[in-house]
């Protein structure tokens, strides 16, 4: 069993950036992939971003280039850094450990 805790949300303005962060519990947190979604209101949650264990990346085509996925496996934690950040990038963001355990979400805004 894997628990997840995201943290890092909140209010921005268009262009401003954001870093979230998801804290695992856990001693097999190096062995999983790891991926943040969201999902904004009224709409099906979608997938942001990837990292692998040996940390490679893939990301949703209309984050690349603005947002930055990676992992500390010394700290149990990945990451989610989100810059140049746009309206339509606020939802709940979510974390996902070994496409099994999510995380509770954290919000984030962004405003015009």
């Amino acid at each position: 069993q894997v628990q997840l805790v995201e943290s890092g949300g909140g209010l921005v303005q268009t262009g401003g950036s954001l870093r979230l962060s998801c804290a695992a519990s856990g001693r097999t947190f190096s062995r999983y992939a790891m991926d943040w979604y969201r999902q904004a209101p009224g709409k099906e949650r979608e997938w942001v971003a990837h990292i692998t264990s040996g940390g490679s990346t893939n990301y949703l085509d209309s984050v690349k280039g603005r947002f930055t996925i990676s992992r500390d496996n010394a700290k149990n934690t990945v990451y989610l850094q989100m810059n140049s950040l746009k309206p339509e990038d606020t939802a709940v963001y979510y974390c996902k450990a070994g496409g099994r355990y999510w995380g509770q979400g954290t919000q984030v805004t962004v405003s015009s």
